[in-house]
């Protein structure tokens, strides 16, 4: 049974730095892609960052430079590590798996490309 498991969301203020984890079960975690996602209340759902199983990345515009996607395969785990955070990052943010190369594909920010996904982690940005 495949289970993504976020951890790490809470409430900061702006400029503060959160590291999201994701672990992963059930699957070959390092023969699958992996990618962020995020939703805030009243928006669509909207890819954050993904990385492929050679390690390829890609991130939305709006977080380049201040966040960094990494994974540990030795520990089936994914890591969003958020800096100089905005009140504009507030929402709920997802892990999503998928067999597919995402990233080499162009296709990583595509909801529908990803077969698995978490429960979702909260945060939250206080100006």
């Amino acid at each position: 049974q495949v289970q993504l498991v976020e951890s790490g969301g809470g409430s900061v203020q702006a400029g503060g730095s959160l590291r999201l984890s994701c672990a992963a079960s059930g699957y070959t975690y390092s023969s699958y892609c992996m990618g962020w996602f995020r939703q805030a209340p009243g928006k669509e759902r909207e890819g954050v960052a993904a990385i492929d199983s050679d390690g390829s990345t890609s991130y939305a515009d709006s977080v380049k430079g201040r966040f960094t996607i990494s994974q540990d395969n030795a520990k089936n785990t994914l890591y969003l590590q958020m800096n100089s955070l905005k009140p504009e990052d507030t929402a709920m943010y997802y892990c999503a798996a998928d067999l597919g190369p995402v990233v080499r594909a162009g296709t990583w920010n595509e909801e529908d490309e990803y077969n698995y996904w978490g429960q979702g982690t909260q945060v939250t940005v206080s100006s």
